[in-house]
């Protein structure tokens, strides 16, 4: 509801009257929602918005613009994903709306009819701008103009960066090329590109089985020695090894935002290895 007054002059023979100060109201009769469907997001992936505008009013809105700012700023932590764009009114699909993409986002030509609704859903991604850590969150706003609107209508939505481990492992040998009877050293190293770190409580182990199996083994994790029974086991009738849950830790990744507002990720390590003869 907007308030609105109105006063007019009535000017005579040299002189002049000033009336009442009418009051009157506009009622509201067009709103605004914006939902992100997964309420989380994660750099590089996809985040899919859906904006809802219902009319209590009587008369057609025709022409509308809508503005997205994709977070806002020069730096948005969004970017519209092309072809994504989809447009309903009164949940009837309808032909896909006119789009500019950049920041802002913008769609035209959009109608909302007398007593019922429109919704716009589109995807966005989630970009090298975009916060990947613990308190990471991307607020942005829509905004819808024109079509005879007294004053923009606006809707707002945050989502929150996704919280959790991300982890991957690689294995490599050392020599290549080892001798009957030599000695070889297995390198894993464990990478977290999550905001979250591994802790004891995750109970992560790495597990292996040997082909040739290996003896007259040693263990290192991050370069400490670990202990047969308390840091892994070994069956060297088999060659199965694994690390005792809990022993492996990795540390969530680093991220850090340059001067053009971009973030950079450096993973968070853990390096377990097992050298033995084969």
């Amino acid at each position: 509801m907007a308030i609105f007054t109105n006063q007019a002059t009535l000017v005579y023979n040299g002189g002049s009257a000033n009336s009442n100060v009418a009051v009157g109201e506009i009622l509201e009769v067009l709103s605004a929602d914006k939902t992100a469907v997964s309420g989380s997001y994660a750099p590089g992936e996809l985040v899919t918005y859906v904006i809802t505008v219902r009319n209590t009013g009587t008369g057609a809105f025709t022409n509308l613009t809508v503005t997205d700012d994709l977070g806002g700023g020069t730096s948005a932590p969004l970017t519209y994903e092309e072809g994504t764009a989809l447009y309903f009114v009164n949940g009837v699909p309808q032909a896909a709306p006119a789009v500019t993409p950049g920041a802002p986002l913008v769609f035209t030509g959009i109608s909302v009819p007398a007593n019922g609704n429109a919704a716009i859903v589109y995807q966005a991604r989630a970009n090298a701008f975009a916060d990947p850590g613990l308190e990471g969150t991307i607020t942005n706003t829509v905004t819808i103009t024109g079509g005879g609107l007294t004053g923009p209508v606006t809707a707002t939505e945050t989502v929150n960066a996704v919280i959790g481990a991300d982890l991957t492992i690689t294995k490599t040998i050392t020599p290549a090329q080892v001798a009957d009877n030599g000695r070889v050293t297995y390198t894993f190293l464990i990478q977290n590109s999550g905001n979250e770190a591994i802790t004891a409580a995750d109970d992560a182990s790495v597990t292996d089985t040997f082909d040739p199996i290996l003896t007259d083994i040693t263990v290192t994790l991050n370069g400490a020695t670990l202990t047969e029974g308390t840091g892994y086991t070994y069956d060297a009738a088999t060659g199965l090894f694994t690390t005792v849950p809990g022993v492996i830790t990795v540390p969530a990744a680093a991220f850090t935002q340059g001067a053009d507002g971009a973030y950079t990720r450096t993973p968070g390590l853990a390096t377990l290895t097992v050298t033995g003869t084969i």
